[in-house]
């Protein structure tokens, strides 16, 4: 028997992954192509500094975050959590020199096709109770 929400899950990794891909990826046209693979053509992204709508603006943003943090990594910090359309993972920004920039929590929504619809970004840890 499988459980739905383990193969949710690996199914939801590639494009978590493609999708943090894309915010590394300096090259316009290989940028590119990772946001066609991760991405649908309506896809939404919004954090508490950066909102964008349809593949050429989540390019854009990327290029925007590259410029403010040239040789910086984001990396996925955590596992994936999926359960019916719903992922959630944790992400690092990290300078060349290894130091720690910001951390934080997306949550997305992917579609049948397994493309991402919606990001929306939370840096830090949520706030104390």
């Amino acid at each position: 028997m499988t459980n739905a929400a383990t193969t949710a899950t690996f199914e939801a990794a590639a494009t978590v992954d493609t999708y943090l891909e894309m915010w590394n990826e300096t090259d316009v046209t290989r940028r590119a192509g990772l946001i066609a693979e991760a991405w649908a053509p309506e896809g939404k992204y919004c954090d508490p500094l950066l909102q964008a709508s349809g593949h050429e603006e989540l390019s854009a943003i990327a290029a925007v975050t590259q410029q403010q943090f040239p040789n910086h990594c984001f990396v996925r910090t955590t596992g994936i959590d999926a359960h019916h359309e719903f992922v959630r993972f944790g992400w690092q920004l990290v300078g060349p020199d290894g130091a720690l920039v910001v951390t934080g929590v997306d949550v997305g929504i992917v579609n049948a096709a397994g493309k991402l619809t919606r990001i929306v970004g939370f840096f830090g840890e949520p706030p104390a109770k």
